[in-house]
């Protein structure tokens, strides 16, 4: 089989069964442990370590207020893998590697496009959008 047509069935066998439950009292404890020092414990963008980047962390808080309503899950999930990262990170966001890699899942964004991802930068997501104010 080509590798293109692999992936897509595997891809659409991903999507057509049910979405991995993602657990947000798992990414509350990932975020204390690997977010909160710039993030804060209350995601508000106070840690301990804000000062001394050079863009100051985002309000998680707001990330729906900021994005008409709507939980912006695309550009949460592309910050957290690194496809999207930041100068004020000096690497990738997370800094800690792999512990977001491997343990493939498949998430939709806002839209509706299949992302796919980690699990637990899935249970992560849960928890952000647990705390929207």
């Amino acid at each position: 089989m080509r590798p293109t047509l692999v992936l897509s069935l595997a891809l659409w066998t991903a999507l057509s069964g049910p979405a991995p439950a993602q657990d947000a009292d798992d990414g509350a404890a990932i975020f204390a442990r690997f977010c909160a020092t710039c993030h804060g414990l209350a995601a508000d963008g106070t840690g301990p370590m804000a000062g001394a980047m050079l863009i100051a962390p985002a309000d998680l808080t707001g990330l729906s207020a900021r994005n008409g309503g709507l939980f912006p899950v695309a550009r949460v999930v592309a910050r957290i893998d690194g496809r999207d990262p930041l100068v004020s990170h000096g690497s990738p966001m997370p800094v800690y590697g792999d512990f977001f890699a491997g343990r493939d899942a498949v998430t939709k964004s806002e839209a509706g496009q299949p992302i796919m991802t980690s699990r637990p930068i899935l249970d992560l997501l849960a928890w952000l959008q647990t705390i929207q104010r």
